[in-house]
Parts: structure tokens; sequence; C-alpha cells
């Protein structure tokens, strides 16, 4: 078993409302979520400034999948695509 570091960034687009709540996580093998990977920003989002950054380690055996999940409450919004980064390595 191998030690892995991720990290994501996820930057707030506006869509009609500024009262969005963006949230972000990493998952492992598409269901579980890894401990210590999700974030949330709950104050008014401002277009092109506001950001999530996550980051966290993980075991992984071979065959593993780690995904980056993001995803709005309250109201919707975009995510950046030119601004969004999501990177690993190993670690060991």
């Amino acid at each position: 078993m191998n030690k892995a570091g991720f990290g994501a960034t996820l930057l707030y687009k506006i869509n009609a409302s500024a009262t969005a709540r963006m949230r972000g996580r990493l998952v492992l093998n598409g269901t579980t979520e890894i401990r210590g990977s999700l974030g949330e920003i709950s104050a008014t989002h401002v277009s092109l400034a506001t950001a999530i950054w996550l980051q966290t380690m993980v075991p992984l055996t071979a065959g593993d999948t780690v995904e980056l999940q993001g995803y709005f409450r309250v109201a919707d919004g975009y995510f950046a695509a030119d601004h969004t980064s999501f990177w690993g390595c190993k670690v060991g």
C-alpha cells in the first residue's frame, strides 16, 4: 500500500445569484469521501475570486482511483474550467 497526496482548487463563476454555496471533495473509487478533503464556502461568493483549496493524503492500492467532485447548494453556479486544478503525487 502506497500513500499519495492529492489537492485541488475550484474557482467560482456566477450564474444568476451570488447566494450559491460552493462545495468540493475528493472521492476514492467513486464512492468514498476521502477524510479531510471536504470543503465549503458558506459566505457570499464573488465571481472569479471565491475559491476552495483542498488537500489531503490517502493510502492507495493498485487500481484505486481518486476524483474531484464539486457541486453547489442553495443556488447554482459554475466552476471556472480554466482555473480549476487537480493534482496528485506519490509519497514515500
